[in-house]
């Protein structure tokens, strides 16, 4: 058994965790504000919502480099308000995972909240509820399901970020060396030992998230079916 280093299980954990929280509270705002409503350019705004799916993590980290580097926008008006920058730093990492995993949580939620009849939150407007009390006692609790899938594939997929935080965060141990980066320098050091219990770390967990969902699915759908009796 080689000698392990347990920061990065630490490092992925929390990176994982609060961009989960971030990406579920914009993801769901954003899902809820354009699911029901059409306007001019709606599907430009949700192609560009999910550009980060389909392009190359590398790419992403490229783009984020262009706007968070010492010379992008942001990054020179961080650095000029906070005397701070990102790049190389454990909000780099952060911010990757909230870029990479947002579309997941977004194409979740939109499905989430399109699925049911927009009456059911018309009626409840007829008796004189709040946007806010109808979104939290209508809206929210009928997409659970929807939002809840999202979630664990949100978390999932921040902990097992890796190109987009490479570019941007670079590998720094004990600041950004995540469970992904530490397994692809361990493997460049020759150090299979410690990249293959690396490698079984992240797939007990990948794994251990989705059999999870499918099992809280499964028995949502047979509670459904039962209570439909």
């Amino acid at each position: 058994m080689p000698d392990i280093n347990y920061s990065p299980l630490w490092l992925s954990f929390k990176t994982a965790a609060i961009a989960t929280v971030i990406v579920f509270i914009i993801g769901v705002f954003l899902a809820r504000a354009i699911a029901r409503n059409n306007f001019f350019g709606k599907s430009v705004v949700e192609a560009i919502f999910m550009l980060p799916l389909v392009l190359p993590p590398t790419v992403v980290g490229f783009g984020l480099l262009v706007i968070f580097g010492k010379n992008g926008p942001l990054g020179t008006m961080i650095e000029n308000l906070f005397d701070t920058q990102i790049v190389f730093t454990w909000n780099a990492v952060l911010i990757a995972a909230v870029v990479v995993a947002f579309p997941l949580m977004y194409q979740s939620a939109s499905a989430a909240f399109q699925q049911y009849d927009p009456n059911v939150e018309k009626a409840a407007y007829t008796m004189g509820a709040s946007k806010w009390k109808v979104f939290w006692t209508v809206s929210f609790p009928i997409a659970w399901p929807g939002l809840l899938s999202g979630l664990v594939l949100t978390f999932a997929r921040a902990l097992g970020e890796f190109g987009a935080t490479l570019m941007l965060a670079g590998y720094i141990p004990g600041v950004t060396n995540t469970i992904p980066l530490t397994i692809y320098f361990e493997v460049e050091a020759g150090n299979t030992d410690t990249a293959t219990f690396w490698v079984a770390i992240i797939i007990i967990l990948g794994f251990s998230a989705i059999l999870w969902l499918n099992w809280w699915s499964k028995r949502n759908l047979l509670r459904y079916k039962n209570n439909a009796r």
